[in-house]
């Protein structure tokens, strides 16, 4: 066997290998002779067809079977004796004469064939002692958890009928009934009947709510507005429409009174209950802001100090993922580049910059679980898998199905839980320093911190 390296850009290779017929055909033989005891012809006992007559009806297939396993054989010697990490499959280039692959499947001429390659780069992994994360933290307090609580009372609250005459005004609930058309026709899901808005709850598209204002029991009115560009029915966004609507009852909100009683309508025994329940759930909500903004930092960090060239084939791949939502996503809105303040030029720049970083982290977070041992056991899986039947209540035996049938659905929900305990196995070993910050800070994004996540 001959193997030359015939291309050697970068991370891509290329290599020649000529593997003489001789070779292949003694392989061949050596499988013929182990058929021999397996195979049943007729005219012949078992164990004693001839090999010559096994080669006559078995020989093509046989060959064939020999010269696929001869290739996987001699690249995986190729790739191991040079310490190659494949970042692809890789792109074999046979013969494709007819005349050639037959002189080949006959074991008269050798098989010459190129293989083409992409490999991981050899990863130098930066000294994790050496970084330093600041981590936001945000005490709860009392301010916090009676605003919450708050909160939860005005969406409990309770409304009254307004005396005979009265007008609607904000904060007032009406309930409707409205027929919507767009240049006179009506269409789907375009009328309600008995519906209640609360005025300025932002429940309706935008202008809906507004023009309620002054109307009164039995009055009725043409409502005009214009759907979103972005709204959900690719149909009607953007889209001027009229609702012929009709208020059948104007309430006004009550107070809720904030005590124990309020408590247990929730299910709770006091009010004291009620505000620790609050507290556990900012504390929740907070860490899980907390570890958002400093696994951005971390992965900041590790950007910076891992700079090398990442696989070309696997940025694309990352690439267009990314660009085919973008573009369904702006397809649906009906968006442009423009109205995003750029051009389609500049995004696939700064897209594919985004893939180039998304595929070298992915590359380090691999090389630094890989070296230390880092796993996701079964049970971490089968958690996980838990956790998101719970989040469908009902449904919980199609959710487990679906995860325990579909191999690539668990990878989905398996590198998450990798990338985790990789990002924690770091942070044990970098210098983490607390910084105070106001709740409004902690959960401020940029669009920077958006595209590191």
């Amino acid at each position: 066997m001959q193997v030359t390296e015939t291309l050697n850009e970068g991370l891509k290779h290329e290599f020649k290998v000529s593997v003489p017929a001789s070779d292949l055909d003694a392989k061949a033989d050596a499988r013929l002779v182990d058929l021999k005891d397996k195979v049943r012809l007729n005219g012949f006992r078992p164990g004693k067809v001839p090999v010559s007559h096994l080669k006559k009806v078995y020989g093509r297939s046989v060959m064939a079977e020999t010269i696929d396993q001869t290739i996987r054989d001699t690249n995986t010697q190729i790739f191991t004796d040079r310490g190659f990490r494949l970042a692809t499959e890789p792109k074999i280039t046979m013969p494709t004469g007819e005349k050639e692959v037959e002189q080949i499947l006959a074991g008269k001429t050798d098989l010459t064939y190129t293989v083409s390659v992409e490999v991981v780069p050899t990863i130098q992994l930066a000294d994790f002692k050496s970084f330093s994360v600041e981590k936001p933290v945000v005490e709860v307090t009392e301010t916090d958890i009676d605003e919450a609580v708050k909160r939860i009372a005005d969406q409990s609250r309770p409304y009254a009928a307004k005396s005979e005459g009265a007008k609607a005004e904000s904060g007032d609930r009406v309930t409707i009934s409205f027929t919507g058309t767009i240049d006179g026709t009506p269409f789907d899901g375009g009328t309600g009947e008995g519906i209640q808005v609360v005025i300025g709850a932002g429940q309706f598209i935008p202008g809906f709510e507004e023009q309620l204002i002054g109307i009164g029991a039995g009055e009725t009115r043409t409502l005009k507005v214009s759907f979103p560009k972005n709204y959900a029915n690719e149909k009607l966004a953007g889209q001027p429409a009229e609702f012929e609507t009709t208020a059948t009852l104007i309430e006004a909100p009550g107070e809720t009174r904030i005590d124990d009683e309020f408590a247990k309508t929730l299910g709770l025994e006091t009010l004291d209950k009620l505000k620790q329940a609050v507290r556990e759930r900012l504390v929740a909500e907070f860490a899980g802001a907390t570890r958002q903004r400093v696994k951005r930092a971390l992965l900041d960090r590790l950007d910076d100090s891992h700079r090398f060239e990442a696989p070309p084939s696997l940025v694309e791949e990352e690439f267009k993922l990314m660009w085919n939502s973008i573009k369904a996503e702006m397809e649906s809105s009906g968006k442009t580049f423009a109205d995003e303040n750029t051009t389609e030029e500049a995004a696939k720049e700064e897209y594919h910059r985004i893939a180039d970083r998304r595929v070298r982290l992915g590359l380090v977070l691999s090389e630094i679980g890989e070296k230390n041992k880092i796993t996701v056991t079964e049970d971490e899986v089968s958690r996980a898998v838990i956790e998101r039947a719970r989040q469908m209540p009902g449904r919980e035996k199609e959710v487990w199905d679906y995860y325990r049938n579909n191999t690539n659905a668990l990878a989905q929900l398996r590198a998450p839980i990798y990338e985790d305990k990789v990002v924690d196995f770091i942070l044990e070993l970098a210098n983490v320093t607390e910084k105070k910050v106001s709740r409004e800070d902690l959960f401020k994004e940029d669009e920077a911190e958006k595209s590191a996540a």
